[in-house]
């Protein structure tokens, strides 16, 4: 297999408060899928986790060469977590399509967070 992408976003956390305090559960629902928000809000501070999916759905954006156009949503990037707690990628309608053009057969995400910032790095095999 052989690389065909390449991501990589930092967030701060005090930027995603802020989209929070501005437009409350409008932008929660525009950006995050269910099982994202739904990981997110058991942790007594969600924003450093929310941040960490923004970074991983810019990353993924990036990875796929198109940003958030061509059908790339913010919605159509969700970031889950496997048994183990790794963090993986379901990818749905145009960032699905994207990918099988690209012949992406492997995504690989590393998410990594503080109090202010939130990091993200996905790699994408073909």
């Amino acid at each position: 297999m052989a690389i065909v992408g390449v991501g990589v976003d930092i967030a701060e956390v005090n930027r995603i408060r802020h989209l929070m305090e501005r437009y409350g559960e409008r932008f929660l629902r525009r950006v995050f899928c269910d099982e994202e928000l739904a990981y997110c809000q058991q942790f007594a501070d969600p924003l450093p986790h929310l941040a960490a999916r923004w970074a991983a759905k810019e990353a993924i954006a990036k990875a796929l060469a198109t940003g958030f156009t061509q059908g790339v949503t913010w919605k159509s990037i969700c970031v889950v977590n496997h048994f183990w707690g790794e963090p993986a990628a379901l990818l749905r309608d145009g960032a699905l399509r994207r990918a099988q053009v690209m012949g992406v057969r492997c995504l690989w995400l590393s998410l990594s967070h503080t109090r202010d910032l939130a990091v993200a790095v996905a790699v994408l095999e073909g």
